[in-house]
């Protein structure tokens, strides 16, 4: 099975290691390259995947995980992405559970060891790659190419296209997917080494089992897995007698048992996510769009030939690379399509290579390094069906490996057939490496958090609206309105159609009362996108500040409509009927709101002040008290109620909501404004004495507190005088 020593290895300028301690190399140079980005805030797609996620909750049943989608969606859903990675989600809750809470670091620790170990396991694939499959006496795999096998799981641990997979938390699914394609194709191996001459279907079944677990860490994997465990096998010969000899051993057989697990997979992936594809945007991947089929093939070998240039120099990386970040090539005479050409005469050649080559070694390096780089990134091509992204760091994750296998491969061949250069071969590679860990230190810190993320991508695509928009909602998050203003304005401008910039730029504008503008831009994104109902309720609240009652109410009619279950809109609703003094429905909108989110203090608050406003004290109560049970630590709810309770005369009961409020928020002026209202009316007057006074301290200018205090000193004078 195996070839004889690979020529080229032993002029490559490393050591000959003990497997053992060339893995720890390894690792520790995957941890050197990430390790900073351990302690890492939640950033980007996290906070849809995890923070936002209530399948990694653990009141939420584990079942929801096998019938969702990688974001908590239903897999039925018309807005799931079908991005099926159930497994992955298992490893979000359990960190979860570890940790008692949502901590980014135990989430960032795992993807980092997770790396770490692939990285390991390399060694071993790029070993049985190059040098062909055997195994000693003890059952380890013999490594006949360790050196170049070495080297090329050094350039894997340390690449800088693995920052997004590693760094970033969602990234997990491609470790995963990685690791487990990984021990399959070792299992699978591991069917060969039986001591006799036939395979062993019990490994062979248990590599089809792991390749389902990669499945389901990434929906991606069973496009690859199969593919490359079949090529770990087959040697790359013209020998007919070798032939003959595979198909002794059971090549059909086991070819007949890889087909049947590989469409069982298919079928039961099919069963759970059903057929319809999710449904993409132009802006996620424009060049599918085109209706010209020539331009949509150019933009796509244009994609291709961009993702190989990451791997070449990794130094430009983006978080997201749509919206403009990649125009288009619209004609022929584009000056972008040398790039095609470089791409397809170099990859043309390399398979003239792996396949005419007399030397058996070279073919079978090359044959297995073009799988290896080609075969996982297939699903990601559009070739087989359209993909939501232009380009995804996190995609190259398993290709790269056989980049760096390719790498590998010819700087042996240069130390081989150079060796008066072998100096500047060994300083250029040391180098390499060096270049390779700065840069992934460096994009590592990048991604701990948002604001860093967002702002190197900047540099990187200018004329990415998505870019600007982050950059704008990171500010906005962070209280710097004001500069978020100038980014969302610019996403707006590089994207004239980003109905979601146009939304929060509206919500901004409305906050600092530029009620005219905000209300154009908010009434352009529901004309652009007419089922965008968060963009209709900001209009309806815009258009409510502007007095335009009718218009607000069927902006708010408008946003249920397109999203049913949307309690803060019948909230809003439930503030423009009150407005109007149109009690009922204010009450019945809040009523609603509670209903489809039972936690909506505003709506139970607003329906116990309009209940007390309304003289209708005795509903106020029980609506006030119903709320409590489900919010019982809502101290604005405490103080509403209490001020119902003390126009009861129920003094005691009242007091104990008011002390309890306060202990929640002990600054709250208006509290113990009304607390000293309260002791007031019920002839505590040495304690209302105190709290009007703690009330005018945190509050000088509170409306009635003054005279309230004023009118009690007199009350008090009069009775000393009396007395």
């Amino acid at each position: 099975m195996a070839l004889t020593e690979v020529y080229w290895d032993h002029h490559i300028p490393l050591p000959r290691l003990a497997p053992g301690l060339a893995k720890i190399i390894v690792a520790l140079l995957a941890l050197l390259c990430f390790v900073n980005s351990y302690d890492g805030e939640f950033v980007f797609d996290d906070s849809e995947a995890i923070v936002n996620n209530k399948d990694l909750r653990p009141t939420t049943p584990l079942s929801n995980i096998w019938s969702n989608d990688f974001w908590g969606s239903n897999l039925s859903s018309n807005s799931s992405h079908k991005s099926y990675r159930p497994l992955t989600v298992l490893t979000f809750r359990w960190n979860y559970l570890v940790a008692g809470d949502l901590h980014p670091v135990g989430f960032h620790v795992l993807n980092i060891i997770l790396h770490a170990l692939v990285s390991i396991l390399m060694i071993d694939i790029f070993a049985i790659l190059i040098g062909g499959l055997d195994y000693d006496e003890k059952g380890w795999i013999v490594n006949h190419a360790p050196k170049t096998s070495l080297l090329a799981a050094m350039f894997f641990a340390t690449h800088p296209v693995h920052t997004e997979s590693v760094a970033g938390i969602v990234g997990r699914a491609d470790l995963l997917c990685a690791l487990f394609f990984q021990l399959s194709f070792l299992t699978y191996c591991k069917a060969f080494n039986t001591g006799n001459e036939r395979f062993s279907v019990h490994w062979v079944v248990v590599s089809l089992s792991l390749c389902a677990a990669a499945m389901l860490c990434k929906e991606q994997a069973d496009e690859f897995v199969k593919s490359s465990s079949n090529t770990g096998k087959i040697q790359i010969t013209s020998d007919l007698e070798k032939t003959y000899e595979m198909f002794r051993m059971g090549l059909l057989r086991r070819l007949a048992l890889m087909l049947l697990g590989g469409l069982s997979m298919l079928y039961a992936r099919w069963r759970i996510m059903g057929t319809g594809p999710p449904a993409f945007t132009e802006v996620d991947n424009p060049a599918s769009f085109a209706e010209n089929v020539f331009l949509r093939i150019v933009n796509y070998n244009y994609y291709y030939s961009l993702n190989a240039w990451l791997l070449l120099c990794p130094w430009w990386l983006c978080f997201d690379w749509s919206m403009g970040c990649v125009p288009l090539i619209k004609s022929a005479s584009d000056w972008r399509m040398v790039w095609l050409l470089l791409l397809w005469c170099i990859l043309i050649g390399l398979i003239g290579q792996a396949l005419c080559s007399q030397d058996i070694q070279r073919r079978r390096t090359l044959t297995l390094g073009l799988v290896l780089l080609l075969v996982p990134f297939l699903p990601a091509s559009n070739v087989f069906f359209r993909v939501g992204f232009v380009i995804a760091e996190r995609v190259l994750y398993l290709s790269s490996a056989g980049y760096c296998l390719l790498l590998a491969y010819a700087l042996g061949l240069c130390f081989c057939r150079c060796s008066k250069y072998r100096r500047l071969l060994c300083i250029m590679v040391l180098a390499l490496l060096c270049l390779y860990v700065v840069r992934c230190a460096l994009r590592s810190h990048q991604w701990r958090s948002e604001q860093s993320l967002f702002i190197s991508a900047l540099s990187v695509c200018p004329l990415n609206a998505k870019v600007h928009y982050n950059v704008g909602k990171n500010l906005a998050d962070r209280g710097n309105s004001t500069a978020a203003i100038i980014y969302y304005r610019e996403a707006v401008r590089l994207h004239p159609t980003y109905v979601h910039a146009m939304n929060n730029l509206g919500n901004i504008l409305k906050e600092k009362n530029e009620l005219v503008e905000a209300e154009e831009l908010l009434s352009k994104a529901v004309s652009i996108q007419p089922d965008f109902a968060a963009a209709w309720m900001n209009l309806g609240i815009v258009q409510n500040s502007l007095q335009k009652f009718e218009k607000a109410e069927q902006s708010y009619w408008n946003a249920i409509r397109f999203r049913r279950k949307y309690p803060d809109c019948y909230y809003n609703l439930g503030r423009l009927y009150a407005d109007q003094n149109r009690h009922v429905e204010a009450l019945n909108a809040w009523r609603n709101a509670t209903v489809l989110k039972p936690d909506h203090s505003l709506a139970w608050n607003n329906m116990v002040i309009l209940l007390d406003n309304t003289g209708n004290l005795g509903q106020a109560e029980l609506i006030g008290r119903e709320a409590l049970r489900l919010l019982p630590e809502d101290h604005t709810i405490m103080f509403s109620l209490a001020n119902v309770l003390g126009k009861l005369q129920k003094y005691k009961e009242s007091e104990g909501f008011f002390l309890h409020a306060l202990r929640i928020n002990p600054n709250a002026a208006s509290c113990h404004g009304n607390l000293a209202v309260l002791y007031h009316r019920w002839g505590k007057l040495d304690l209302a004495k105190k709290h009007y006074e703690y009330a005018l301290k945190l509050d000088p200018e509170a409306p009635g507190t003054r005279d309230n205090y004023n009118m009690l000193l007199r009350k008090m004078d009069q009775f000393n005088r009396n007395d």
